[in-house]
């Protein structure tokens, strides 16, 4: 039988077919394992590479997808004699067995942060691997969109709402199966999608079968044992200790190991330790090992305040908890934003080794995000503790995991204040260096917030200790901090203490001294410091929280700074962030705008693109500024993820939808954008204002919140680009002229609104760590602004090729 046979009787079988919806279920059920496959991917590669690498799989999906586009474009002809079901089935069943195969490829490769040529090649293979079930999504996505132009809305959103109901499946799935498993999910997803593609009961048995192998597969891996992380940060994991749990969440993967010399530790992510104490806080006074937990600085707050009542943002494996407790404090509370340490671990299978520390009467463990905790507490403290509390785990939102921290900026350190009785200390131990940047950087935001509080001149508001002298490698050094004066028998205390140790003093206010601490205290004013210190170490705010980044730019591409100190990680992190923008420009100009201009039919086409570039970009820096911005609001980085990327998916999802009847004629399109760019410029102003007003009301009053914020920003952000494709599609080159078979107007369209995203995603974060949070929604609003005003060529003619 000839090709034309068979597509003509597969173009029967599909227009007689029983179940019309098929093109939108599968469109939707596609979405659905494409997105999870992102999310569940950016929670994997912060365990098995580097939190520097989890915002990679945004920029990966999106190169994929964008790619495929372009595939369909090239291979139109060959593509044509097939009938759109037999290809959704054949890609789809294609697409499982590639997302299995670039799990192994990551789970398999080992990956160091070293600018090398030989890492450089292992990353571009994790990269490309992951980038191919993306390919076979993009594929499939460009040709039923431009096969089916009169259903692009309704297919439009199905993808957007398969996509939300992936924002909503992922948390849920993270937190029981793991991210190995999580993945797989999406592989038995992408089987079923096969299955609803294919035209009879025969053709539908391999992505049925295939579904059932991975469900069989994450069955016996549900232990972890069978598929999971071998490689972490550039080591084989089993190599150095015993490995004793493991669970995984939609926060981070959570290990407990036992080190050779018996001593146990909480792994967060392969990368952040916390210590688990086998002592009975209860009569450890005379032990050598409460002798060692006094004698490092966090121990300083309890001297001052030995019988305090503390409150401690991430306890962890408890050391401080044990600390306060064995010092006399009558009530700890403990803010722990894992709920794995808390409830599997500290209450659960360790319960018995660590005596039951968080079960103690006077111990009031919570989960919640820290800051969030504190500012919708009415309670204060004499005490509130930080100790080596980072962020080295990146959330699933995709985003650079070190890009926000609202635990370390001004209105943070603000409210701590606000939280601490009239003579409380607010105790925060970071890692100090020869030359000071991260403890000095918290003096900064002390100071800064002191100074907004009413207290002019704070020099006899600090004391700051080190474990011992500074250098290269790093020390913890505490900076206590007090609305009012430190008095002479506080000083006196410390003095005292530190001659019984090996603790030293950094600045006291009776001594202040030649080093920064003292030079910065006694300036008096932080941002001036900072100007002609050779780090960037002055107070961040909410707009750009961005703490951990102290290199100034010019100092970026510096290698003797890059490989300095326990935060060379942070600083190289910089690099890579440019490597990657670098890579991805390089990876859309060879995967995107090459072949497309090589094969032809881009002739005409530029201005008219341009506006998908626009709307492309504008989405994601918008969707990016906003996960950022509602973390605060909603106490935790998955909710943020979570509330935020669903309710926009759904509401775009439902604006596609409508705009079939709302716009019938595409230049009304101006109307949704005009409102779109009015509505940004207003959640500049506003937005941040409503969000700190409105934190402290109940959870379930904030979702409702969050969905009077975003939904109809959302619908309206879902209408330009499916009534732009509707345009195309109609007139592929230009109002008037016929359509021709290689104009490729929806497939150029499709790479160039994924190739603005792809930069956008990198983009966003760039414009946020050097502008801040409003100035990125700011750029989104001026790229809509753009794609308004390009939608003067609408209703122009002039614009058929070769005009």
């Amino acid at each position: 039988m000839s090709d034309s046979a068979v597509l003509r009787r597969e173009a029967v079988v599909e227009t007689s077919n029983r179940v019309p919806t098929a093109p939108v279920l599968g469109v939707a059920l596609v979405s659905f394992a494409a997105l999870l496959l992102e999310l569940s991917l950016t929670r994997l590669f912060s365990v098995v590479l580097f939190y520097h690498f989890a915002f990679l799989s945004i920029s990966i999906a999106l190169l994929g997808l964008g790619a495929g586009g372009v595939f369909a474009f090239i291979f139109q002809r060959r593509l044509a004699r097939y009938s759109t079901r037999t290809i959704g089935a054949v890609l789809c069943a294609l697409n499982a067995l590639a997302i299995f195969a670039a799990l192994e490829v990551v789970l398999h490769i080992l990956i160091s942060l070293q600018l090398s040529s030989y890492n450089f090649k292992r990353l571009t293979a994790i990269y490309l691997s992951a980038a191919v079930p993306f390919f076979f999504s993009g594929l499939l996505f460009s040709v039923v969109f431009a096969r089916e132009p009169r259903r692009i809305p309704q297919l439009y959103g199905a993808d957007l709402l398969g996509g939300a109901v992936a924002c909503l499946a992922v948390v849920p799935l993270l937190n029981w199966i793991g991210g190995p498993n999580a993945i797989l999910f999406a592989g038995i997803a992408m089987a079923l999608a096969s299955a609803i593609w294919a035209l009879s009961a025969r053709s539908r048995t391999p992505g049925i079968l295939l579904a059932a192998m991975l469900l069989v597969l994450i069955a016996a891996n549900h232990s972890g044992r069978l598929i999971d992380v071998i490689y972490a940060k550039g080591i084989r994991i089993t190599d150095y200790v015993n490995v004793e749990y493991v669970r995984w969440n939609a926060i981070s993967r959570i290990e407990v190991d036992k080190k050779r010399d018996g001593s146990k530790w909480i792994v967060i992510d392969a990368d952040a330790n916390t210590a688990m104490m086998d002592l009975d806080p209860r009569g450890t006074q005379n032990s050598k090992i409460f002798g060692d937990l006094m004698s490092t600085a966090p121990s300083v707050a309890n001297v001052l305040r030995p019988r305090g009542e503390f409150a401690i943002i991430g306890p962890g494996g408890g050391v401080d908890v044990i600390r306060a407790l064995a010092n006399g404090s009558p009530s700890v509370t403990g803010i722990e934003i894992n709920n794995i340490i808390v409830d599997k671990i500290m209450r659960g299978r360790y319960a018995d080794y660590v005596h039951h520390l968080y079960e103690l009467p006077q111990v009031h463990i919570h989960v919640a995000d820290g800051r969030s905790f504190i500012r919708n507490s009415r309670q204060q403290f004499d005490v509130l503790q930080m100790t080596l509390v980072d962020t080295w785990a990146s959330t699933a939102a995709g985003a650079f995991a070190l890009s926000e921290n609202s635990l370390y900026t001004a209105e943070a350190f603000r409210e701590y204040f606000d939280h601490l009785k009239p003579d409380g200390l607010l105790a925060i131990t970071r890692w100090e260096f020869q030359r000071p940047r991260e403890a000095l950087r918290v003096v900064s935001e002390a100071m800064e917030a002191l100074h907004r509080s009413g207290v002019a001149n704070p020099a006899r508001n600090f004391i700051v200790v080190s474990d011992g002298p500074l250098d290269e490698d790093g020390r913890p050094v505490v900076v206590l901090a007090k609305k009012t004066p430190f008095t002479p028998a506080e000083e006196a205390s410390v003095r005292v203490h530190m001659d019984r140790t090996e603790l030293a003093s950094l600045y006291m206010p009776s001594d202040p001294g030649n080093t920064a601490f003292g030079r910065l205290i006694q300036s008096n004013d932080p941002f001036k410091f900072a100007r002609t210190y050779e780090f960037n170490i002055a107070p961040v705010n909410d707009n750009a929280p961005f703490f951990f980044f102290t290199l100034k730019t010019g100092q970026i591409l510096n290698r003797r700074l890059l490989h300095r100190g326990i935060d060379w990680k942070v600083n190289l992190g910089v690099v890579v962030l440019g490597m990657v923008l670098l890579i991805s420009m390089a990876a859309v100009l060879i995967f995107l705008v090459l072949p497309l201009a090589v094969r032809g039919g881009s002739s005409g086409h530029a201005p008219r693109l341009l506006y998908f570039i626009a709307i492309g970009l504008g989405y994601i820096l918008v969707e990016i500024a906003f996960i950022q911005r509602f973390v605060l609001f909603l106490g935790h980085p998955t909710y943020a993820l979570t509330v935020v990327i669903f309710l926009l998916l759904v509401s775009s999802g439902a604006g596609s939808i409508a705009s079939r009847w709302w716009l019938v004629e595409p230049e009304r399109v101006r109307i949704s954008l005009a409102v779109i760019v009015a509505a940004l410029l207003f959640y500049i102003l506003l937005l941040p204002w409503v969000l700190v007003t409105l934190v402290g009301w109940p959870f379930p009053v904030k979702l409702l919140v969050s969905a009077v914020l975003l939904i109809p920003l959302g619908f309206a952000m879902g209408m330009p680009f499916p009534t732009g494709l509707r345009w195309l599609s109609r007139n592929p080159s230009g109002v008037g002229s016929a359509p021709r078979p290689h104009d490729a107007a929806v497939e150029w369209a499709w790479a160039m609104n994924a190739a603005s995203s792809v930069m956008g995603s990198i983009l966003a974060i760039v414009i946020a760590i050097h502008f801040g949070l409003n100035f990125t929604l700011g750029c989104g609003a001026l790229a809509y602004l753009l794609a308004l005003a390009l939608t003067a060529m609408f209703s122009r003619p002039s614009l058929a090729r070769g005009a």
